[in-house]
């Protein structure tokens, strides 16, 4: 069933719609601003409450906490993955170059800290891989590995106590980092990660991790790579020194790997029906400590052990600060990783579970984690894809499951941890590598990312070869430049089309994509999809004159031919006041010059232009000018006000009438028509 509108109203120019419809923004802007100082210097009770709730959020969703309805979700999702940080914590410490210790004391400090500052119910934070092996780059570089060292001196216990002071600095300055982010309110900048860049990043970095993890899958004691071309320099050199390969350890990987990969299949395929996932990882550890134990495999084969662990809470700590010029930059890095992964994880959820977070407040949850467990010798954390997803998939509601969590690592670091002395370092490479699945899948995502967007794909793509050719953070750095490239090439080449009206309606599109519209006669009306500034204005400015003909040659002769006009025209006046006679010459050589020029107004939609700046407003007076000299009338239509401002501002009204700006094109169109036919009436009618 097909529906008709009629509209009958005036013709509306900017100022005359503002007249009618405006307000007075000095008086409200200034208002809104006294108003908002007023509320920002207010103290009350009422006002300390709400910023403390808003700011520590534990104390704004556990007073409403549904006790009997989240209680068991949270528990049983908080004990799920608190088992798994165990084995996930030791394993990642591997990739930070640190002693197992370490990780679980990360897996620790960071859950609860965030339980308390975080905004999401469902994300879990502690060890994260990429961020773990960026770290580790970091720490390999100021600290590296001896070659021959006894693993039992105090010449380890120093080494170990220097690196962990490195590692526990990054995880300090990325926290003040976060905090000083905070306040500047710089949450946004996290979306300078688009999806794209953070899916190719995170599987390209897991390439990074595997291959690092070879050498202790296999048994090599071998110097780790950093810098450029470190994935291919750790490649060559394991399969350099394959021929050295420890055969317990590879059969240890083998019978892990054997183990760990299927289960974690059927966890994953069959969540729905499982209540909790089979802690696979934590089974493994625990039969493969007790393995070692009972088989001395350690002495007999010379296999690497985790050795030893101790119990209780670490001493509090100064981090190495004397190494903060030498971290800075790698430690940006990793600041943006972290958080950027941290809030995708976060919206994700929020937007399943239909809740919202508020990404400056998730910059004080990890900023404040990251700062306070530096001090209890950290190394950076943040969300992790894994735990994460088997919290939500347990059954968790709020953050209370890190309550849960923590109190399993607390368990463990108290009274368990130094049962696993005997833990084959093998079997924590493998569960890096097991952990790695849905890092190496995102390449599923590939076809529909083709179909989507092929500039996206292309970004995917530069990043991951940039990530694995050349390293962690350079390909990362690559990746963002190369996608901001994309967008301002895009802005850059914004297309110029020339509209046409459908008939019998005030709808106007682009003629190259409706061949039923039709050009208004004598008006050309164009529009611009994009911003109009220093970057594009030339190509601008090139697509105007090839659409509108306006080359400096025809601008050269259009204004010799009315200059010549104007003075025959003074001529013929003469003659016709002295004489009485008429120049019958006049009116065809009149008639000729408008063959010549069949514009006779040019209407430009704004409603496309996003913003312009100085050297775009200029254009816009250059064109006005340039028209002028040909006797084309330029108007505007749906600018914005932030346009109509930069372009009053930069004097475009002095070569410009102020009432050819309309509030739509087909109000523009209406007034060029009925000057053209001087009606009586200033009032138009729409049919649709």
């Amino acid at each position: 069933m097909s529906a008709s509108v009629a509209v009958y109203r005036n013709i509306y120019t900017e100022d005359c719609f503002k007249q009618a419809y405006g307000s007075d923004e000095k008086t409200s802007g200034s208002l809104r601003l006294w108003e908002k100082l007023a509320g920002r210097c207010r103290c009350s009770r009422g006002t300390c409450l709400h910023l403390l709730r808003e700011r520590v959020p534990i104390f704004s969703w556990l007073p409403r906490y549904k006790l009997k309805k989240w209680i068991l979700g949270d528990t049983i999702a908080g004990l799920t993955v608190g088992i798994l940080h165990i084995p996930q914590g030791m394993a990642f410490a591997l990739l930070t170059s640190v002693a197992p210790i370490f990780g679980l004391y990360t897996s620790f400090f960071p859950v609860f800290l965030y339980m308390c500052f975080g905004t999401g119910r469902h994300v879990s934070t502690g060890t994260f891989a990429v961020v773990s092996l960026m770290t580790g780059s970091v720490v390999e570089q100021l600290v590296p590995t001896p070659l021959e060292m006894n693993s039992s001196s105090s010449e380890a216990v120093e080494f170990e106590a220097r690196r962990i002071g490195v590692a526990s600095a990054v995880a300090l300055l990325s926290g003040i980092i976060m905090l000083c982010m905070f306040g500047l309110q710089l949450g946004f900048l996290s979306t300078y990660l688009s999806e794209p860049i953070v899916k190719a990043f995170t599987s390209a970095a897991a390439f990074h991790v595997t291959i690092s993890q070879l050498q202790s899958m296999l048994g090599l004691r071998l110097p780790r790579h950093t810098g450029t071309f470190s994935l291919f320099k750790t490649l060559g050199s394991v399969l350099e020194n394959l021929p050295h390969t420890n055969m317990a350890e590879l059969l240890i990987s083998l019978v892990c790997l054997a183990v760990l990969v299927p289960v974690k299949e059927v966890n994953i395929r069959y969540r729905q029906r499982l209540r909790t996932p089979i802690p696979v990882e934590i089974l493994t550890v625990i039969i493969a400590t007790g393995v070692t134990f009972a088989s001395s495999l350690d002495s007999v084969y010379k296999i690497e052990i985790v050795g030893h662990i101790p119990a209780g809470f670490p001493r509090p700590r100064l981090p190495a600060l004397n190494t903060f010029p030498d971290i800075a930059g790698d430690t940006v890095a990793i600041t943006f990783v972290g958080y950027a992964v941290s809030v995708s994880l976060a919206m994700i959820y929020a937007d399943k579970h239909g809740y919202s977070i508020h990404p400056n407040q998730e910059l004080l949850a990890h900023g404040v984690s990251n700062t306070l467990s530096s001090f209890f010798t950290c190394f950076p954390s943040s969300a992790t894809l894994a735990t994460t997803n088997i919290l939500e998939s347990a059954g968790g509601h709020t953050q209370l499951s890190g309550v849960f969590t923590s109190l399993v690592v607390l368990i463990v670091l108290v009274l368990i941890g130094p049962l696993f002395y005997f833990l084959p370092k093998a079997v924590l490479a493998c569960i890096n590598v097991t952990s790695l699945r849905q890092m190496f899948l995102q390449f599923r995502d590939l076809p529909d990312l083709w179909k989507i967007s092929r500039i996206d794909f292309i970004v995917w793509v530069v990043t991951w070869l940039s990530v694995v050719v050349l390293n962690v953070d350079l390909g990362l750095a690559i990746g963002v430049i190369f996608s901001m490239m994309t967008i301002i090439c895009r802005t850059q080449r914004a297309g110029c089309s020339v509209l046409g009206r459908a008939s019998n309606t005030e709808i106007y599109r682009p003629l190259e994509n409706h061949s039923k519209c039709y050009e208004v006669p004598g008006v050309k009306i164009l529009t611009y999809n994009g911003p109009i500034y220093y970057g594009n204005r030339n190509f601008f400015r090139e697509e105007m004159s090839k659409l509108l003909g306006l080359t400096p040659e025809k601008i050269r002769s259009w204004e010799k031919a009315r200059k010549a006009l104007e003075k025959r025209e003074r001529e013929a006046t003469v003659n016709t006041v002295e004489r009485g006679i008429a120049n019958t010459s006049f009116s065809s050589e009149n008639e000729f010059f408008k063959s010549e020029a069949e514009i006779q107004a040019v209407l430009i939609d704004c409603s496309s232009v996003i913003f312009v700046d100085v050297a775009g407003a200029r254009l816009f007076t250059q064109i006005c000018t340039e028209c002028q000299k040909v006797g084309v009338h330029v108007y505007l239509a749906n600018c914005n006000v932030s346009v109509l401002k930069i372009l009053t501002s930069s004097g475009l009204m002095n070569h410009m009438n102020p009432q050819h700006i309309f509030v739509t094109v087909h109000d523009a169109v209406m007034y060029i028509q009925q000057q053209k036919e001087k009606p009586a009436e200033n009032t138009t009618t729409v049919w649709v």
